[in-house]
């Protein structure tokens, strides 16, 4: 082997960085330790026998085409069920030109930087936004730049002030990336006025508008916000989406929506990344989906998660300590929940005195592309049982109250006005 391996890792190598998430949920798999850190879906509501039905069906009716390479566009018959999809949900109207079909939306990700960034290139994000954003973006040399968010999504003053800093210095970001539904981490929502005002600037600025829409079929309640892509009508937005979450993880299923001209690029990266998405697990979930089960199994999926995210804010509102600063969202859909710290408080500190009661979180500064959001973090109630979901805030909730106890025995306390 060469005597230093970062003299031959190319540049883009160099910029990876382990996901903070994957790594600490290895602290979390010991049975005893009640996990709020994933972003699992419930497996409870994987529809095990639908599936092991469609599968059969479709080898015996389909197998030489379902076992054999695919084009890299994506499955005819599940662009179709898409399209269908779209209509319904969105009320656009798509041809198979403007969909590629990806490996989960993880994959999307990576081709939209892949197609898009080169070194040092500016690319706005939300503070805080998906990890996984940030982990693919920098991976291919992007500068991040964060906009903060309120409870209406991205500050659209805040971003106008961004993108004119940027024009002062001759200077254009390749995309502004959004989470617009349900927000991972925050679990907020984008009004539809912030989303207006962001295609007016991202038009004004002449600027790609990246929506990443995992969660937004699962509403739970409020009325439905029309998505970015929907509103602009006019090839500005990139959308991705996956069946990770609305349906189940383990096809590692998803899609992009784009202009035409955007997805023949992508369609060229995508050969040279794994030429094709498996064939197999295209097959099937285009038969689901044409028998009408995908909306079954979405509106079973919310039914659940409702009635978790009911129980989790009921147990924050009753075992939570009275702090000053201490607060958390109530998002009306997704899987996470957003709880801010009084300020002192170092959550990446607290992790690990929660890891020793046998509670996990995610760390809200790994969400943070500038190394802020120390005194935040992200809970997850989807994939923990009801009663792990009320014994854990317990914990929780328990392990602040002692960390801020132990504060003031020491002495650490910093005045409030």
């Amino acid at each position: 082997m060469v005597s230093d391996l970062n003299e031959v890792f190319s540049t883009n190598a160099r910029n990876m960085k382990k996901s903070v998430i994957r790594e600490l949920l290895k602290l979390t798999r010991r049975p005893d330790v009640i996990s709020f850190a994933g972003g699992l879906p419930d497996p409870n509501a994987f529809p095990v026998d639908d599936v092991a039905t469609i599968t059969v069906d479709v080898l015996k009716r389909d197998g030489a085409l379902a076992l054999q390479y695919s084009p890299t566009e994506g499955d005819p018959k599940l662009k179709d069920e898409l399209i269908a999809h779209h209509e319904r949900e969105d009320g656009i109207k798509l041809s198979p030109e403007n969909i590629l079909i990806t490996v989960a939306s993880q994959q999307g990700l990576d081709l939209t930087a892949k197609v898009f960034i080169d070194p040092g290139d500016p690319v706005i994000v939300g503070l805080p936004t998906y990890i996984g954003g940030l982990g693919a973006f920098r991976g291919y040399g992007a500068n991040l730049i964060g906009v903060p968010l309120d409870d209406s999504g991205m500050r659209m003053d805040l971003l106008e002030r961004e993108l004119e800093k940027l024009g002062r210095k001759r200077q254009k970001p390749k995309f502004i990336y959004v989470v617009p539904d349900f927000q991972n981490p925050a679990g907020i929502t984008m009004t539809e006025e912030r989303r207006l005002r962001l295609i007016d600037l991202a038009r004004q600025f002449d600027v790609l508008i990246v929506e990443d829409s995992p969660y937004k079929e699962l509403r739970f309640e409020g009325e439905a916000t029309a998505s970015i892509f929907t509103l602009d009508g006019d090839g500005q937005v990139i959308g991705l989406h996956t069946f990770s979450k609305i349906l189940f993880p383990g096809m590692r299923l998803g899609w992009m929506i784009a202009d035409e001209a955007v997805i023949q690029k992508l369609v060229t990266a995508k050969q040279s990344t794994d030429l094709c998405t498996p064939a197999f697990t295209q097959a099937i979930v285009a038969e689901f989906a044409a028998r009408g089960l995908l909306a079954k199994v979405i509106e079973n999926v919310k039914g659940i998660y409702r009635e978790k995210r009911e129980l989790m804010l009921a147990s924050l509102d009753e075992y939570m300590p009275d702090l000053p600063g201490l607060s958390w969202t109530r998002p009306d859909g997704g899987l996470f929940l957003w709880v801010r710290l009084p300020e002192h408080i170092d959550a990446d500190e607290l992790f690990y005195e929660a890891i020793e009661k046998n509670v996990a979180f995610v760390v809200g500064s790994a969400f943070h592309c500038d190394g802020s959001g120390s005194n935040t973090m992200r809970l997850n109630f989807s994939f923990p049982t009801k009663e792990d979901i009320v014994e854990g805030v317990k914990r929780l909730a328990k392990v602040i109250e002692n960390h801020e106890g132990a504060r003031r025995a020491t002495g650490d306390v910093v005045a409030t006005p």
